[in-house]
């Protein structure tokens, strides 16, 4: 290849004659030379040709599916095919290179797999490759993983493609089941149960083989390695595995518009047995944190009453609505006798050991198990299911969990656990009655049908909430947020850093001024408001009308200069909310740009007066930026010329730093925005003897480690515990193994 030849002499004496007659210009004949034979082609040419020789030539996979006649012919016999099948099934030699060990068996899974017809028959159909493919399930754990995925990955295309024949085959194996499980430790084997219950076709032979699994009992095995007995790989594979059945369940049926009989899988996970054989795994005996977060991931996919899929929450709202789910009353009724192990958990959690953060040494972590514990609380309030409420407020596991808000102030992952929990308590549209008898109806109307998040109750009923009752005198939630925020206020006067969790305590404080306005408990909220003491309702008619509102403002963020975020104690009403896609987009991403600010604000530290000003930003950029004009002139865009861009960089001015914008070869201007982290770890003091031309670069050598120094104060821990005193000032510490 390569080569150019010559057509013809004829033609190329004939258009050399056609221009000298000045007919047409010189014409020239040429072409690839597409005779040229594969080397795979020669290879099959040799009578002594190895199945070695050829998986070697880079090109083999391309003939192949190319459907090389000559080659598959090859490829089809019967001892090449057992030595594909015997390639992704054993152990290569140990002896070998290892960048040259797993190369035959990725080519040879990659041969058995390219989706050729010929291929997908042999193996499909011959009884004796399906048994040397079978016996790699028969040895004893761990498996080769990468020889796993190429099982896994063989056996799934054969499943998809010839799909009777395996089925049968498979189903004939009696300890199929059993060995899968016994490897569940490793991922390829989870994937393959996935395939089975996600890639059959037809429906009826997808019931078939559902049912086969649900004989096998595959859901009770599998919750079975949910226990504290197991080793990690096998609780976390067996719980991803339920999360997956779980969604591909509903998926599917949701999908099919006609569907034969309800999916026994989903069923055995949904029943009361089920889960509580799972919660019974989580807290009898011993309790570890591996356990406890692996069964709960469970649950919470249960219910789950909302998903946006894989493309993420933006996608969904793009495309209209998210895809709904009701929650099977079982779960929760299972569920309702174990909250006060939930409650139990978040008071004493499986012991962790003290772990050093950037802003100090953390004794007692929060941990993955109580953050868990905080998740399945806010989903079972988004349930607003009357006995599961009462059993909360009996336990006061609200009150735990503002506890836990103001004592991790640092863990943004919690503070949105509870910022949700609040918010669904505040938004409850089911009207509970006040009587036990009430409570009862209530109940038995719940458990006997599935319960969605929306209640179909009318606003009639307007009974007290006591879920909403125990928010605001129970746990004191106005109180607890007045008392923090002016507890805030007093560190950052002494020159502390901002607590994490007060971007996320600004959210609950509009939550509620929003629904005391305009919520659907608005007039229950409004009288506990009115209830409150004389000077804890001024107060926070204070806070309300300057302290949040001020805090609103600086936060808000100008979108594309036309549209605001409102801060809730506005008087305006929107008349339709998200009323079309564009309005959709819009407003996620006014919620994006809140959730950020709230994170930044809590990440770093600034103080509120001091948070940059948006619009001051943009103010101070335009002056330096000419728009285009299209009544000016044309002029040639690529004409050169002078570009000034406005710099922006920060100057140290004693107590903080300023941001500073200046124009190249410019004299520097007045500062234009200033800030003040009001943080201890960022202070330096600068030197006196400073000229004004030192002025304008900040000195990084004389930053502050963000830990500890032996000579200034500690910085603050992320718990409030005995290294603060009992104002939250952080205690002088003089820990020299700090770096």
């Amino acid at each position: 290849s390569g080569h150019f030849t010559i057509l013809s002499l004829d033609v190329a004496m004939k258009a050399m004659q056609l221009a000298e007659d000045q007919v047409c210009p010189i014409i020239m004949f040429w072409k690839f030379d597409l005779n040229t034979t594969s080397h795979v082609d020669k290879l099959l040419d040799k009578e002594d040709v190895t199945l070695h020789e050829l998986m070697d030539e880079d090109d083999i996979l391309q003939e192949c599916k190319a459907q090389n006649r000559k080659l598959l012919d090859f490829l089809c016999q019967q001892h090449c095919m057992e030595e594909l099948v015997n390639l992704i099934t054993h152990e290569p030699p140990v002896d070998m290179d290892e960048k040259v060990r797993f190369k035959y068996p990725n080519t040879a899974c990659e041969l058995l797999t390219s989706d050729v017809p010929q291929i997908n028959d042999k193996l499909g159909g011959d009884e004796t490759l399906l048994n040397i493919l079978y016996d790699f399930l028969d040895h004893e754990p761990p498996l080769n993983p990468l020889l796993a995925s190429f099982f896994s990955k063989t056996i799934g295309n054969l499943i998809a493609r010839k799909t009777e024949q395996v089925i049968a085959f498979l189903r004939k194996k009696d300890k199929f089941i059993s060995l899968v499980l016994k490897h569940i430790d490793t991922s390829a084997m989870m994937d393959l149960l996935l395939r089975l219950i996600s890639c059959v076709e037809p429906a009826t032979l997808r019931q078939e083989v559902l049912n086969w699994l649900n004989e096998a009992k595959i859901i009770q095995r599998l919750v079975e390695l949910i226990h504290s007995s197991q080793d990690e790989d096998r609780q976390s594979n067996a719980s991803q595995t339920l999360c997956d059945i779980i969604r591909l369940s509903r998926d599917q049926s949701n999908q099919l518009q006609e569907v034969p009989e309800p999916d026994p899988l989903l069923t055995a996970l949904e029943s009361q047995e089920c889960v509580e054989q799972l919660l019974k795994n989580m807290f009898d005996g011993e309790q570890t944190e591996n356990c406890i977060v692996n069964g709960t991931q469970v649950l919470l996919t249960l219910l789950e009453t909302r998903r946006s899929g894989v493309e993420g929450l933006m996608d969904s709202y793009t495309q209209g609505f998210e895809r709904s789910y009701t929650v099977n009353s079982s779960i929760l009724y299972g569920i309702e006798p174990r909250l006060k192990d939930f409650h139990q958990l978040l008071l004493s959690p499986p012991k962790k050991t003290a772990i050093l953060t950037t802003i100090g040494v953390l004794e007692e972590p929060l941990g993955n198990a109580r953050l868990h514990g905080s998740r399945l609380i806010a989903a079972l309030l988004h349930t607003n299911t009357p006995s599961i409420n009462q059993e909360l407020c009996r336990l006061s596991t609200m009150n735990l969990l503002l506890d836990l808000f103001f004592k991790y102030t640092w863990n943004n992952f919690l503070h949105f656990q509870v910022e949700l929990s609040i918010a669904a308590i505040l938004s409850h549209s089911v009207q509970e009655g006040k009587t036990t008898t009430n409570d009862l109806e209530g109940k038995e109307e719940v458990l006997n049908g599935n319960v969605a998040t929306e209640s179909l109750e009318t606003p009639e009923n307007n009974t007290e909430n006591i879920m909403v009752t125990h928010l605001f005198q129970k746990c004191c939630l106005v109180q607890r947020i007045l008392d923090a925020w002016e507890a805030n206020d007093k560190i950052q006067a002494e020159g502390g850093m901002r607590r994490g969790n007060m971007g996320h305590l600004t959210r609950i404080a509009n939550a509620v001024v929003q629904n005391m306005e305009k919520g659907p408990m608005q007039t229950q909220i409004s009288e506990f408001i009115k209830e409150l003491p004389e000077d804890c309702r001024g107060r926070w008619e204070s806070f309300v009308e300057e302290t949040l509102t001020e805090t609103n403002r600086r936060n808000t963020v100008d979108l594309v200069s036309t549209h605001h975020l409102h801060s809730s104690s506005e008087d305006e009403d929107i008349e339709s909310a998200f009323p079309n896609e564009l309005s959709l987009q819009q407003a996620f991403s006014e919620y994006q740009i809140q959730q950020m600010t709230a994170n930044f604000v809590d990440q770093f530290g600034f103080n509120d007066e001091e948070f940059p000003n948006a619009s001051l930003f943009e103010a101070c950029c335009n002056e330096r930026i000419q728009q285009f004009d299209d009544n000016e002139e044309e002029e040639d865009i690529w004409e050169e010329k002078e570009i000034r861009i406005p710099l922006c960089f920060f100057v140290s001015s004693g107590s903080g730093w300023t941001a500073v914008f200046e124009p190249v070869n410019s004299k520097p201007p007045a500062p234009c925005v200033a800030m003040d982290v009001g943080s201890s770890v960022w202070d330096s003091a600068a030197p006196e003897n400073t000229t004004p031309e030192e002025k304008g670069w900040a000195k990084f050598t004389d930053f502050q480690p963000f830990c500890c120094s032996e000579s200034g104060p500690r910085c603050s821990s992320p718990v409030d515990t005995e290294s603060s005193d009992s104002d939250g000032n952080p205690k002088q510490s003089q820990d020299k193994n700090c770096k």
